[in-house]
């Protein structure tokens, strides 16, 4: 794939509409890979005209910060933020609630003022001004799915509907979980948990979590984080019974449903 960066933007004399905020599991990790392909798809096909970073973009300093570093965190956030600033940044989008809560929340307290859009936010804008159009054989639909929310989207950030929104449009059967919404269940990984090894008790937070989607007997199960798509998959692969259900994020099922 073809993505311009901020640097080559700026030797063409161009300002892109957006900053993709890629962030580090979708730059590093092989699963959050093809979430971060799929997203650049998705701006291809529709129009918008985006740029990334590239290697100027560093880790938001979220682990650091949860994990109590407060100093390295703010380390990181001066980084970028002088970047940011640098290449006079105004709109950004990611695909990492983590990174989204970081860059929307924390930021401006050190100097990064930015208009911050979570890619489940966005592509339901995309979708309602009628820039992404799906094909007549859209295979999702009637179709169950269940959706799991991040903890740094839904209670942090009270962003529910979006991606519930986003599913619906493509006419899948939406089954909840047991915990949703306000009262949703953490997949395990967040606040740095994903990065050291988990404390005692009777069972892992992410198999708990992947039994409740399991209950739902749907297809697939979305997410709209790369952690959350880790610690699920792994939550289904260790289950007491085979299941065939998908994480797949929101991402990837809008990217093979469109034109």
């Amino acid at each position: 794939m073809k993505v311009s960066t901020m640097a080559e933007c700026m030797a063409n004399g161009t300002q892109p509409e957006v900053l993709f905020w890629v962030g580090c599991a979708g730059s590093f990790d092989q699963r959050a890979q093809k979430i971060t392909q799929a997203f650049a798809t998705i701006l291809d096909k529709a129009g918008v005209h985006y740029a990334i970073l590239g290697k100027e973009e560093a880790c938001t300093g979220d682990p650091a910060r949860r994990a109590g570093n407060e100093f390295m965190f703010q380390m990181m956030a001066y980084q970028n933020i002088q970047i940011l600033n640098g290449y006079g940044i105004k709109k950004i989008v990611t695909t990492c609630p983590h990174c989204f809560n970081t860059l929307k929340n924390e930021y401006p307290a050190l100097g990064g003022n930015y208009e911050v859009i979570h890619h489940t936010s966005f592509l339901q804008e995309l979708i309602e001004n009628g820039k992404i159009k799906f094909t007549d054989s859209n295979e999702w639909k009637g179709k169950t799915i269940t959706y799991h929310d991040s903890c740094y989207l839904g209670r942090a950030n009270d962003i529910y509907e979006a991606p519930r929104k986003v599913l619906e449009s493509l006419e899948m059967e939406l089954r909840e979980m047991k915990s949703c919404k306000s009262k949703g269940l953490c997949c395990g990984a967040g606040g740095a948990q994903m990065f050291k090894e988990e404390e005692k008790g009777d069972i892992r937070i992410n198999q708990l979590r992947a039994n409740e989607a399991i209950d739902t007997k749907a297809n697939f199960i979305a997410s709209a984080c790369p952690f959350c798509n880790t610690m699920l998959t792994d939550g289904i692969k260790n289950g007491p019974e085979q299941v065939n259900a998908q994480v797949i994020d929101i991402a990837e099922i809008i990217a093979l449903a469109i034109i």
